[in-house]
């Protein structure tokens, strides 16, 4: 096994992760389905809201699809907004297994409850986080944002506040019958998504399915939900994981045990709701050591921008936006650009 090398990592994170996190901004929603609406009961939305946010997913096996109209620029073949469609697995105790199909291979990432490995097959490369005791307490699909319900939840913890919310008639998704609840920005959030829709499982109050949607288009941006779902005991083999012999492995450090590894420092939410923005500054090791190859990456994807701010590339998605600044400052949220530059000039630093 070979150490990481920190500060590559750090590169890589810093730039295609800014671009991606911007995206995590944006899943929050449900494509408005197949399937005949079933006849539920009414239900208050609210009610729906805080039945979802308490429901702890049972043991499972489903297979999930992934619509993906953003529009993001080719990072990586690796990445998960890159796959159209994957397994999952949780035992109902935290521990969790994730297996998405991608051009030539498959990217599989298993949770026991002290570790997370993640491999990919097409590169022959894994990865094994150690997790710290307080991350190992509770891990499992509330930490693990590339499955319907978890995306579902943040969603909803994220922006109920500041949103219009309605339940919008009934859908069978997965052969289970759910509810459409709808989460509308209110009109004073400047975002450029225009709502987000939730199946929600009429017995388990599990997320089913989650979309996004932006001003002007009928389909959603980004889809993310169970085709099918199978409720039960899982094998426990599932949970565990051992990378081929001939695989290079690599050991990687819980970020705070080793700050010299992180690939920003200071991050930060300015503003709340639709309108939040992440604001962080690129470490010293990432900016010294990678710099310029983080900057050739951003002439290819991103379009040079000045303000107050100072200079610097924009990086837009149809969902969200990434503002990278020649000082390294970083500002990603599902906003359009005067918001991020007001975020970075209210942050000041």
């Amino acid at each position: 096994m070979r150490p990481v090398n920190p500060r590559r990592r750090a590169a890589v994170i810093a730039v295609s992760g800014t671009t991606l996190g911007a995206v995590g901004l944006g899943l929050l929603a449900v494509p408005a389905g197949a399937g005949e609406a079933p006849e539920l009961p009414d239900v208050e939305p609210q009610s729906l809201v805080e039945s979802v946010l308490r429901a702890e997913p049972p043991a499972l096996s489903g297979t999930i699809t992934v619509d993906n109209e953003l529009g993001i620029p080719q990072l990586g073949r690796s990445s998960a907004l890159a796959a159209d469609s994957g397994r999952v697995y949780y035992d109902g105790e935290g521990r969790a297994r994730l297996a998405l199909e991608l051009r030539g291979g498959e990217h599989t990432v298993v949770a026991d409850g002290t570790q997370v490995w993640s491999y990919d097959s097409g590169r022959n490369s894994a990865s094994r986080l150690h997790l710290p005791d307080a991350a190992a307490a509770s891990p499992g699909m509330h930490d693990t944002p590339t499955d319907p319900a978890t995306a579902a939840q943040k969603s909803l913890e994220f922006a109920r506040e500041t949103s219009t919310v309605t339940v919008d008639g009934t859908a069978t998704v997965a052969d289970r019958a759910a509810y459409e609840l709808v989460l509308t920005p209110k009109p004073t959030e400047k975002t450029l998504l225009r709502e987000t829709r939730i199946a929600v499982d009429a017995e388990t109050r599990m997320p089913l399915r989650v979309s996004v949607f932006t001003h002007g288009d009928t389909e959603p941006v980004f889809s993310l939900g169970f085709s099918e779902i199978d409720f039960g005991e899982q094998p426990a083999d599932l949970f565990t994981f051992t990378p081929p012999e001939s695989a290079e492995v690599t050991e990687i450090s819980p970020p705070h045990d080793d700050r010299a590894q992180a690939p920003v420092d200071d991050l930060r939410v300015v503003g709340d709701g639709w309108d939040s923005v992440m604001v962080a500054r690129m470490s010293d090791a990432v900016r010294k050591s990678d710099g310029e190859e983080a900057g050739e990456l951003l002439s290819n994807i991103g379009t040079r921008v000045n303000g107050d701010y100072g200079s610097g590339y924009l990086v837009k998605t149809r969902a969200a936006t990434a503002l990278l600044t020649d000082d390294g400052r970083i500002a990603v949220g599902a906003v359009p650009e005067q918001v991020l530059a007001d975020a970075l000039t209210r942050d000041g630093r």
